[in-house]
């Protein structure tokens, strides 16, 4: 017994020492460092890009008290501290977040590694943070040598087209050192190379205001090269040239989809190699006939290109691709959130409606598609089709979708049992019904693909009301839904657009459930591009509604979405790049306002999310439209003078308080 108490002693003696000893060492370290909101983000264009980390410490209400950051070419020199590319030096400040790199602007596909280090309160430095970098892409039209290619026999532009399969072979005999591709379409594209996909993203490049501005994407793809490959790529409609808005109108933004890749190798020796589209690639149509984002995709398995994106494939029967004269200049780097494959859900039963037809419900409402397992005899038809609800007999329902088919069809080739998976379509459904199958649908023939933009959660949130908790699940679950390269007012029907007015209302939400910086200053850029000469602002962004718009609480989104990032974010540079635009609309909104500053007898849609209501041109719109217009008027003058004020802007303010008074008077009035 008495030697187990002197254990205990030495031990307790041991721990009491080190915590001692201990008292006086700071934990305090750097983390998490980000590059314009991205982690080690590869192919950027911002010349001067801003690095942000965060702080882990080891006391209450610590302050940074300087920083110093360094940089370098190789992750070895800058963690040596040598053949530094910029060094800040140790600034004075508690900034951590936007920091600017004031080193020299980076070359074309350049890479920085950097690190930085603070002192605290007690003037103590903390050690380096981890090496962290960035890398740039192509950063002009000439840096591009490829060509766009496409694929020479279009059939009806009326109708969804088959989607266009490229591909070219090549062959290696020296050690890779480094290998990006840089890609992206007229259309959707999916990138693929020696039997693999090329990353984790879909629907790329991404929606934007084609006319104005397309992404392209880059990879790392040099641990998927042998001596010996094969590079393809799929290229479908999506919103570029597919049914778009509620209007039936098709290729709003062209009528010929393409491909444009550019592979740049280098070798240990220090040579280089690049690989690019042009007429020496082959291309073909294959087992997608249709992909439509409204209407679904429908695949014949019977025509599948088995072994079509590997080296030794025969191509023969495929023809030359035809290159495109469509230019470059468009071409900007990816800004955004990309969209991929979040999470996977199971349905919960199986449902036999009063109509006798065989459902399968989701559990709950969600976003993206399903993966069919199915077994069947070679020409089997399959379809797929999906509803948010059914409706009050507990019959499958889809009247709410309008023109929106949200169907995909499979065709089997017969044999083993198959798998399907839509490629460049979503739908918003919780009820699934399979026609076609020779016996009653099972619960494991279905998975369903939750999709939406990679949004990094914030944090969460729980308390002891299970309702409550349930709305803030409901509130984050439809953001998902909605967050789809764009933020949406709804996933389902023939619609599925940025509407502003949603975005701006939701702004702030969005902000306090995730990190939507990025997410945000990709679609404001869009704004600008899409905003008409007059300053009116679509109610749609990007604009598929030929330039329809200037209602207040909609177009108002120009000035609060990015006071918001701003607010959340501390983010000044997108409160600069979009000054312009602000400025034109609350100057269209002044030329409509007029000398008496209250707008009154124009088109808006008032107050959209009212509950009660009455005789209005929308239920529960009864708010009067002139009191909403003035309102919204005044408050977004006033913001673009606190922005003007944070910015160094001359700015004339005077005119402010006559907003007010003007809108009190006409309160008082309404009242």
């Amino acid at each position: 017994m008495r030697k187990s108490i002197n254990y205990f002693k030495i031990i307790l003696f041991a721990l009491l020492f080190a915590g001692i000893s201990l008292a006086g060492y700071s934990k305090n370290a750097v983390t998490s460092l980000k590059c314009e909101y991205h982690v080690n983000p590869v192919g950027i264009d911002v010349a001067q890009p801003r690095l942000s980390w965060q702080i882990a410490a080891d006391a209450d209400n610590f302050v940074q008290q300087a920083y110093e950051i360094r940089v370098a070419e190789t992750k070895e020199n800058v963690a040596k501290g040598s053949k530094l590319v910029w060094s800040s030096g140790k600034v004075g400040s508690s900034e951590s977040v936007n920091v600017t790199y004031g080193g020299p602007a980076a070359k074309p596909m350049q890479r920085l590694w950097w690190q930085v280090r603070i002192w605290d309160p007690k003037n103590k430095a903390t050690a380096w943070s981890e090496p962290a970098c960035w890398e740039m892409g192509l950063l002009n039209a000439s840096d591009w040598k490829a060509n766009w290619i496409r694929f020479g026999q279009e059939p009806d532009n009326t109708i969804s087209r088959p989607s266009q399969y490229f591909r070219k072979e090549f062959s290696l005999s020296k050690k890779v050192a480094f290998a990006r591709v840089y890609v992206t379409s007229l259309g959707l594209y999916e990138l693929r190379m020696n039997g693999k996909k090329v990353g984790e993203d879909l629907f790329t490049p991404g929606w934007t205001s084609y006319k104005n501005r397309i992404q392209y994407q880059v990879y790392d793809v040099a641990s998927m090269l042998g001596a010996k490959n094969a590079i393809g790529g799929i290229v479908g409609d999506g919103w570029y040239r597919g049914n778009i808005a509620f209007k039936g109108q098709r290729s709003y933004y062209g009528e010929k989809s393409a491909l444009l890749a550019q592979l740049v190798i280098r070798y240990t020796d220090g040579s280089t190699e690049t690989i690019t589209t042009d007429d020496s690639w082959k291309a073909t149509t294959g087992p997608i006939l249709e992909s439509d984002i409204y209407n679904g995709e429908s695949y014949d398995a019977r025509m599948e290109l088995a072994g079509w994106d590997q080296p030794g494939y025969s191509d023969s029967q495929w023809k030359a691709a035809v290159v495109y004269d469509y230019g470059k200049d468009k071409l900007i780097a990816s800004q955004g959130v990309p969209v991929q494959a979040i999470q996977e859900i199971k349905p919960i039963k199986l449902i036999k409606t009063p109509k006798g037809e065989s459902v399968l419900d989701m559990g709950q409402n969600m976003v993206g598609v399903v993966r069919l397992k199915v077994k069947g005899n070679k020409g089997d038809k399959v379809v797929v089709k999906f509803a948010e609800v059914l409706d009050k007999a507990g019959n499958f329902y889809t009247d709410n979708l309008r023109a929106a088919k949200c169907t995909d069809t499979y065709i089997l080739k017969g044999g083993a049992e198959e798998t399907y998976q839509p490629r460049f379509t979503f739908h918003g459904f919780r009820f699934v019904k399979l026609e076609g199958l020779a016996t009653e649908p099972t619960l494991d023939q279905v998975m369903g693909i939750v999709i939406h933009s990679a949004m990094t959660p914030t944090g969460s949130f729980a308390c002891s009301d299970s309702l409550i908790n349930q709305l803030q699940h409901n509130i984050q679950w439809g953001q998902k839904g909605n967050f789809v390269d764009v933020p949406t007012d709804c996933p389902q029907r023939d619609e599925r657009l940025g509407w502003t007015g949603d975005a701006q209302v939701f702004s702030m939400t969005a902000a306090f459930n995730f990190d939507v910086a990025a997410f945000y200053t990709k679609w404001m850029k869009d704004f600008t591009a899409d905003q008409l000469e007059s300053g009116r602002v679509p109610h749609v962004i990007p604009d598929v509604l030929k330039g329809e718009g200037g209602a207040t609480a909609w177009a108002d989104a120009s000035i609060i979405v990015p006071w918001t990032v701003y607010q959340v974010y501390g983010d000044k540079k997108i409160l600069a790049e979009q000054y312009k635009s602000m400025k034109a609309w609350v100057e269209y909104m002044h030329t409509r306002a007029g000398s008496k500053n209250l707008w009154t007898g124009d088109s808006h849609f008032g107050d959209w999310l009212a509950f009660a209501t009455n005789n209005s041109s929308y239920p529960g719109a009864t708010t009067e439209k002139d009191l909403i217009a003035t309102a919204y008027y005044a408050y977004s003058s006033r913001l673009l003078g606190k922005i003007a004020a944070i910015l160094g802007n001359p700015m004339m303010q005077n005119s402010i308080p006559i907003f007010q008074k003007r809108l009190r008077r006409h309160l008082s009035m309404s009242l």
